[in-house]
């Protein structure tokens, strides 16, 4: 449980070698040496990222097996987890970006993007929901994207996928007032991590540490949403409203 001071004390990264979520993590917990839990695929190539959480003023780090493609072990990884201890934060931070000329041309592959962005992601939610509720506190952090705001056509089958995560996240969100349990929706733009790397920076380009400094604010404050950098809440404004016939005339 968070300190007296509202200092967070445990944080689950589900998706743990995101740099997104290993920079959320460090940053939270840094203060209090608080516990950290990384998920992940591969639990041995998670022992270098848990060496540097610890080096970075984390104190107890440990590592789980989890993959989102199997919703089974994501529910299970959870219970786990909250069995163990209790938690402040949950970062649920797993995602592809896939190969769109590939989900066009191979709709397997589309299902797998889709498998991992949303299903994996809506069970392991779910799941985090269910036992923050249950707790009586926390916060789920879910890390979104404006890819999902309104669909482009350049990346349409990930845009999908992270506008089916919002949706839920949003209505998770709703469900959880009065329980003492929070969602934080977190919407950012293009971040400069190894998913992207070889990719031509977007506008307003931002990093794993920016997204982290602003995840921590939001939670201070207690917000629903936050975007990384906040100048995109606007420009989305504009984009979503947009006639679609002028928004098919985008290079987007």
């Amino acid at each position: 449980m968070r300190d007296a001071l509202g200092t967070v004390q445990s944080v689950l990264v589900l998706g743990g070698s995101s740099e997104i979520g290993v920079a959320t993590a460090a940053r939270l917990v840094r203060a209090r040496h608080g516990a950290v839990v990384l998920a992940g695929r591969d639990s041995a190539a998670l022992e270098p990222v848990a060496e540097r959480l610890r080096a970075a003023g984390a104190g107890d780090v440990d590592v789980v097996a989890f993959d989102a493609d199997d919703t089974d072990r994501c529910v299970a990884v959870v219970d786990e987890v909250f069995d163990a201890r209790e938690i402040d934060v949950v970062v649920l931070a797993v995602g592809v970006l896939g190969d769109q000329q590939r989900s066009e041309e191979d709709p397997r592959a589309a299902v797998a993007v889709l498998r991992t962005n949303f299903l994996g992601c809506a069970a392991a939610a779910l799941s985090a929901a269910r036992r923050l509720r249950r707790q009586g506190h926390g916060t789920l952090v879910v890390l979104s994207s404006v890819a999902g705001e309104r669909v482009r056509r350049s990346n349409f089958v990930y845009g999908a996928s992270k506008a089916g995560l919002d949706g839920l996240a949003q209505g998770l969100g709703d469900s959880l007032v009065g329980t003492g349990a929070h969602v934080l929706v977190v919407r950012p733009g293009f971040v400069t991590t190894k998913m992207t790397a070889g990719m031509t920076p977007a506008p307003f380009a931002t990093t794993p540490e920016a997204v982290a400094a602003a995840i921590d604010g939001a939670l201070r404050r207690g917000a629903d949403t936050v975007w990384v950098p906040g100048v995109l809440r606007l420009v989305m404004a504009v984009v979503r409203h947009l006639p679609r016939a002028l928004f098919r005339r985008l290079p987007l």
